[in-house]
This record gives C-alpha cells, structure tokens and sequence, in this order.
C-alpha cells in the first residue's frame, strides 16, 4: 500500500520560501505539497502538487471557485477535499463533498478525502457512526476512480490541545477500512491508503506511526518548516498500514 505525507499550506507560504523548501524537501513519490491556489503551478513545477479545494461544477457563474479541470492545468496531480475546515467554516455538507469527488475524479485527479468528527461527537458515542456516514456518503462517485486517498482528521484533536493516541487512531482505522469495504467499491476500499491528520508533529509521529497502522499523514501546521516536515517525512518508512 502507498504511502504518503501530505502538506497542507493552508493560507500560508512558508518563510524559506517556496524554491528553498521544495528542494530542502526534495522530489518524492510519497509527498505532496498542497499551497494556495496562487501557487500551485510553481509548486507543481518542482514537485507533487495537490489543490486544497477545488468546485463541484466544471464551470459557469461561480465567482471565486476553481474547477478541478483548471487544477489539473496548473499541474495538480491531488486535491484535497471535504477538509474540516470546509465542513466547519464554510459549511461544506457530504452531498458537496460527494459532487466535489466526483468532479476531481473526471478530470483525472487524485482525491484526498478528508473525514473526522468533533469533540461532542466522540463523547456521546457516534465518531464510529459520523465518519462512516461520511464515508458512505461518496461511495455512489467512486466506481470510476483510480485512486482515492482518505485522510481521518479528528477535528476535537487540531489546535485543541487534545491529541489522538495511537491505540485511539488504530481503533478508527480499524472502523474506517470497514466502512469502506461496507460503502465503497471492492478494489478501491482494499487499495485506498488511510493517512491521519490532526495536529501531526515530529514529536508525536513515533506514536501515531508505530501504533496507528496510518499509511501517512496529512500535515497542517508542522509543515510549514521543511525541517519539520522533513522530520515526519522520514517516518513513512516505518509504518505499518492497515
């Protein structure tokens, strides 16, 4: 199973500067840079390049989207969709997420669908149920694709000062490799690679890597120094993925 380490910019450049970082970094098959739109073709130059959004129309009246198409012109390989912070901030429901999966798969684009529950969620009881239903969700816009990414981010565990534990993240790996055989298409539920995003660091990664059975990890804030994103990039190797 592929395995990979995903940054994810956000609305940031790192301070190095784009050039200095990616070849700090250096050109991998299991990284993917996601930068803001406005950079996205000179990143895609100089390495694995994924969109953080991207629309779930081909085109038309819609200021200030961005199409999957006009991503993969620019050289996106990726995109990442269904980001908690879609979900939260912009209110992104899993009917939008599906059509967003659907439109990056037709132009050719690996999808990095994100899935996660919120604090409330865990302590009564429903992550389990929440994420599958997300899961389940996309199913019906999966039998055309090559290839899927999906990404658990535990939105109780990003910049809350609450972290997941491995034993936590293998239970949820263990649920969400069973809702994908449930929910997805056969071939793709048994290939699809499982990263963890929530508050990833250098320091935690000996953790969630060795006990979480992720096949990588999607990386927010710890990425913006190539250094550190170096640091958990050099723990891909010793996963053990589900």
């Amino acid at each position: 199973m592929k395995r990979f380490a995903v940054a994810n910019w956000k609305m940031n450049v790192p301070a190095e500067g784009i050039e200095t970082y990616v070849q700090a970094i250096g050109r991998r098959d299991d990284v993917v840079i996601a930068p803001p739109f406005p950079y996205l073709k000179e990143v895609a130059a100089l390495t694995t390049a994924a969109g953080q959004n991207c629309a779930d129309q081909r085109s038309g009246a819609f200021t200030g989207e961005v199409a999957p198409d006009m991503l993969r012109d620019c050289g996106a390989s990726f995109v990442i969709v269904g980001h908690s912070e879609r979900r939260r901030l912009f209110g992104e429901s899993d009917d939008l997420v599906a059509r967003k999966v659907s439109k990056a798969i037709d132009a050719g684009l690996t999808p990095i669908f994100c899935v996660g529950e919120d604090q409330l969620i865990r302590e009564r009881g429903g992550a389990v149920r929440f994420v599958s239903n997300q899961i389940r969700a996309v199913g019906s816009s999966l039998e055309k694709v090559g290839e899927i990414v999906v990404a658990y981010e535990p939105i109780w565990a990003i910049g809350t000062g609450r972290n997941a534990t491995g034993s936590i993240l293998a239970e949820m790996v263990y649920e969400i490799r069973g809702a994908l055989q449930r929910f997805w298409p056969a071939h793709v539920a048994s290939t699809a690679p499982i990263l963890y995003g929530g508050s990833v660091t250098p320091e935690n990664i000996d953790d969630l890597g060795g006990n979480g059975r992720v096949a990588g990890y999607l990386v927010g804030g710890a990425c913006l120094e190539s250094r550190r994103f170096l640091a958990i990039c050099s723990g891909l190797e010793r996963l053990d993925p589900a």
